[in-house]
């Protein structure tokens, strides 16, 4: 008799052993077969990428995708508008979920985009014209980027004197500021635009140096370059100091990086001023943008980023030699509020 209740009492551990068991292998399977969420997948199709401005803002658009667990891919036309063609249509057959479209000319970019928005694609579009009420516009208000930088030349100057303006059209920026310029010239009569100069090569500063200097020999009087954007204002301190006439001739700009806060803070540097935005968030604020369209968020349908007027006089008073202290002086260059993303 115990010897039959002993091999009962086993027979009912071994079921409970068993019943234990299935229920660890169960819990197991479950945990393996759970996957992580598939990440947002963002396209940046850039028209630019060379040149300090492009670098630090695509340092900015990487590391805020990084930082919303986006897989972003990268296409860089380096200038080659055709390629920036190609490179929509590229990011439209990877099927992502939003596209960052950064600079392009307006006959290249808008069919391209209508073709994305087509495929059911969302897009953000920075320093471009869209032409679609569907794809919010960023920009960093470049008529008051202008107007700061000119402001202060026009200052300097006492509103009177040649000038020489280096511009491109075709570029969204550069049309908006020479907006700005072309108000500027009309207001202040006593300025005299006497060569208007520039380029957009993958050697931009060598080449508007080029072009400076011969501009600067051929019209002795100048007293001023406006060139809105910082490779345009590097090379026109290069010829300006190529030519010795740095007491002379001052130059005023757009945009800033470590390496134009170096040209500016150097001994007798004719770059005097500069109005810029950080690069860096402009590129994080334009990821956001993307970011948001892929998931279902609303994006004003335009997003303008304020620009600061930068002076040498600061940079030397305040010892700010990168873009890291410049962060400091200038607090209000960071918008985390903009377009904001938890």
């Amino acid at each position: 008799m115990r010897f039959r209740r002993a091999m009962g009492l086993l027979a009912i551990l071994a079921l409970l052993v068993a019943a234990c068991g299935d229920d660890t292998a169960s819990t197991t399977t479950a945990a393996t077969t759970t996957t992580a969420a598939t990440p947002i997948k963002i396209a940046l199709v850039r028209q630019l990428g060379s040149g300090d401005y492009f670098e630090q803002w695509q340092a900015g658009a990487v590391a805020e995708a990084e930082r919303l667990g986006v897989d972003l891919q990268i296409f860089n036309a380096e200038g080659d508008n055709a390629k920036q063609a190609l490179d929509m249509e590229s990011a439209v057959n990877a099927g992502v979920d939003a596209i960052a479209v950064d600079h392009g000319f307006p006959e290249t970019m808008q069919p391209a985009i209508a073709a994305a928005l087509a495929a059911g694609i969302p897009v953000a579009a920075f320093d471009v014209d869209a032409a679609d009420a569907r794809v919010p516009q960023i920009e960093q208000s470049d008529h008051l980027l202008a107007q700061l930088a000119l402001d202060q030349m026009v200052a300097d100057i006492g509103g009177q004197g040649d000038v020489i303006y280096v511009y491109v059209a075709g570029f969204a920026p550069l049309d908006r500021r020479n907006e700005t310029w072309v108000q500027v010239k009309a207001d202040n009569p006593g300025i005299n635009e006497v060569a208007q100069i520039g380029v957009v090569n993958d050697s931009i500063a060598a080449s508007v140096a080029d072009q400076a200097k011969a501009a600067l020999q051929a019209n002795p009087n100048v007293v001023a370059i406006f060139a809105p954007f910082d490779e345009f204002a590097k090379g026109a301190v290069l010829a300006i100091e190529e030519l010795g006439l740095q007491d002379q001739v001052k130059v005023y700009g757009a945009d800033i990086s470590t390496a134009d806060i170096a040209v500016m803070t150097e001994t007798n540097s004719p770059w005097v001023a500069t109005a810029a935005t950080d690069p860096a968030n402009v590129g994080a604020v334009t990821i956001r943008a993307a970011y948001l369209l892929a998931t279902g968020g609303t994006v004003p349908a335009s997003v303008i980023v304020t620009p600061a007027l930068i002076t040498q006089g600061v940079l030397l008073a305040q010892g700010v030699a990168n873009m890291e202290a410049l962060r400091v002086a200038f607090p209000g260059l960071s918008t985390p509020d903009l377009i904001p993303v938890p």
